[in-house]
């Protein structure tokens, strides 16, 4: 009886290595069949609810494409607080993901402020500020308290020979700074696949300024005609009755047949004052019909701070562009009226003098909204606050075929007033009276996508109709516009006293910067490259942040909790194993 028992014992540890056995080599089996498979098969898993790791198609194409290498000099290494090291990781985790599709993609993380000597210090700062990044200061405690430095959240893109500055961090208006660095990571992908768009391509995209009906000149549009030559063609062009300014016939093909080309990717009109006659307005809406884009940026009333600066009232009225029945066609109305908001920018006034300096007081005006985002829009999302000067509501009107999508809005504190309006310094010196602005986000942007009808549709003049250079289109290919009720979004200051152009955005009175320059890049960009790379905009991740205040009332309860919770369940789990394999092996 002993003896079976043994050679049953011996049989049944047999078999039970054998199982083990088979097992093993099973696992194995699947494992190197796995690699084998992942080394022909390429495939990741995003397993995040918001799918933060995932590439958009567009990004995927770009990288794909890339046929030199891409070399990222990130200036965000060092000590940083809980919120700079997140963006440094994310940062970091994004390129690690780009290249994953290319191979073309290196980065290196360096610490300007690594030097000891201040001298040198200063010098790396001259550096990357002259190469285009934008220094942050920021306050960082350590063991002797807090201390002031200088950080450059931002990178040095090479490739072949050239180079351009990205800003990681977007610095937002009134934005708390948890919300700010989230809105970076959210961005992270735009501009670091951008970048490397910009600097990829071959054939800029064409860009032109329209002139000859009072349009800002080229020292008032000096900034973004600079920034916009680092990626586009620029051309400012006077259209002056010449039917193909705008658009140009083909050659014709191997069958004959001959198409009607554009000559630019987008137009600008920027804040015309003089009418346009029938035979402008004829070529631009051609130029539409046959896919172009334009960003319209048109005052619907005459007011200026100029008139202010003599007299301390002036009139603002209607201004007759000859434009109200065209853009009625395509699907906006610009009302002839001004929007006041209580959320404004301020403007410096004299109060007095002492001392032979004179005294200057800072005093919100309402006629100078800070507009914000109207919708999820990529064009307008997760920018600043923008800086208007006298704006109009616009209203849109039902067109077939015509999506509108509202970009820009004034606060919920707003009113409007109709014209002729009365603007005085003098309200300034009363208390507003807040009752009056009840209205609530007026629209003062859109954009309007689809296929427009012309203008001139059943009543094209037979003079044009029957001319060589034009091949008239009434119902238009697919195309976009955006139509913005202030052209001084786009206009640049000039430094006083000396006179040169400032960069656009930023207000030398207040020493902000705000987000017109974005927005106007953010719309060019769209309109020349469609819902493409610049969708990626509109991605939310959400910021999962702690309540602060429970966590300071509940400080000892979940001290408690994270520390003397996992070692109780450890000590459970042991004892409970131990109970486990002595009540198996008992037996």
């Amino acid at each position: 009886m002993v003896a079976t028992n043994k050679n049953t014992g011996q049989s049944r540890s047999r078999s039970q290595r054998n199982t083990s056995l088979v097992q093993f080599m099973i696992v194995l089996v699947i494992v190197l069949v796995s690699n084998i498979i992942g080394g022909f098969v390429f495939t990741r898993f995003d397993l995040t609810s918001e799918k933060r790791f995932t590439l958009s198609p567009a990004t995927k194409d770009i990288l794909r494409n890339l046929d030199d290498y891409v070399t990222f000099r990130v200036y965000l290494e060092g000590e940083f607080p809980a919120g700079f090291k997140n963006l440094r990781r994310e940062t970091k985790e994004m390129l690690n993901e780009f290249r994953a599709y290319s191979k073309y993609i290196n980065y290196e993380f360096i610490n300007p402020s690594e030097s000891t000597n201040k001298s040198e210090r200063d010098e790396m700062f001259k550096i990357l500020v002259d190469r285009g990044l934008t220094p942050t200061d920021l306050q960082v405690r350590t063991n002797e308290g807090t201390q002031q430095k200088v950080i450059f959240p931002g990178a040095l893109v090479m490739y072949r020979d050239k180079e351009l500055s990205v800003d990681l961090l977007e610095n937002q208006i009134n934005t708390p700074p948890e919300m700010a660095l989230n809105n970076s990571v959210q961005n992270l992908e735009f501009k670091l696949a951008d970048v490397i768009k910009k600097l990829s391509q071959f054939k800029k995209p064409s860009v032109a300024f329209i002139e000859g009906h009072g349009e800002l000149n080229e020292n008032e549009l000096f900034d973004i005609t600079k920034t916009l030559e680092k990626n586009y063609r620029v051309e400012r062009i006077s259209i002056n009755g010449q039917v193909g300014v705008l658009t140009k016939r083909s050659d014709p093909d191997a069958q004959g047949n001959i198409k009607v080309l554009t000559n630019f990717d987008a137009i600008v009109i920027a804040k015309p004052s003089k009418l346009f006659d029938e035979k402008d307005k004829f070529i631009i809406d051609q130029y539409i019909m046959y896919g172009g884009k334009v960003l319209w940026l048109i005052d619907p009333v005459i007011a200026s701070m100029d008139s202010l600066q003599l007299n301390e009232s002036t009139v603002g009225i209607s201004r007759d562009l000859n434009l109200d029945d065209q853009l009625f066609t395509y699907g906006v109305r610009l009302n002839k009226a001004l929007v006041l908001d209580l959320n404004a920018a301020a403007i410096p006034l004299r109060t007095g003098q002492s001392g032979g300096q004179a005294q200057i007081e800072f005093f919100k005006w309402h006629y100078f909204p800070l507009l914000t985002e109207a919708s999820q829009h990529p064009v307008s999302r997760n920018i600043n606050s923008i800086k208007s000067e006298f704006v109009s509501p616009v209203d849109t009107i039902a067109v077939r075929g015509i999506r509108k999508t509202a970009l820009l809005q004034t606060s919920g504190y707003s009113r409007i007033t109709p014209t002729p309006a009365l603007i005085t310094l003098a309200m300034l010196r009363e208390k507003t009276d807040s009752r009056l602005y009840t209205k609530t986000g007026q629209k003062v942007a859109w954009l309007l996508e689809g296929s427009f009808e012309s203008l001139y549709k059943d009543r094209i003049n037979p003079q044009i109709a029957e001319s060589k250079e034009v091949a008239f289109k009434q119902n238009g290919l697919p195309a976009a516009m955006i139509v913005v009720a202030d052209g001084d979004i786009i206009r640049n200051q000039f430094h006083i006293p000396q006179g040169y152009p400032l960069p656009l955005g930023f207000d030398q009175y207040t020493r902000q910067t705000f987000g017109n320059k974005d927005f106007i890049l953010n719309a060019i960009n769209y309109l020349t490259d469609g819902s493409g790379l610049i969708s990626i905009r509109s991605r939310e991740l959400k910021i999962r942040l702690l309540d602060g205040k429970k966590v300071a009332d509940n400080r000892v309860f979940w001290q408690i909790i994270n520390t003397a919770i996992p070692v109780i369940t450890v000590i459970l789990f042991g004892i409970i194993l131990a109970w486990f394999r002595k009540k198996r092996y008992s037996k």
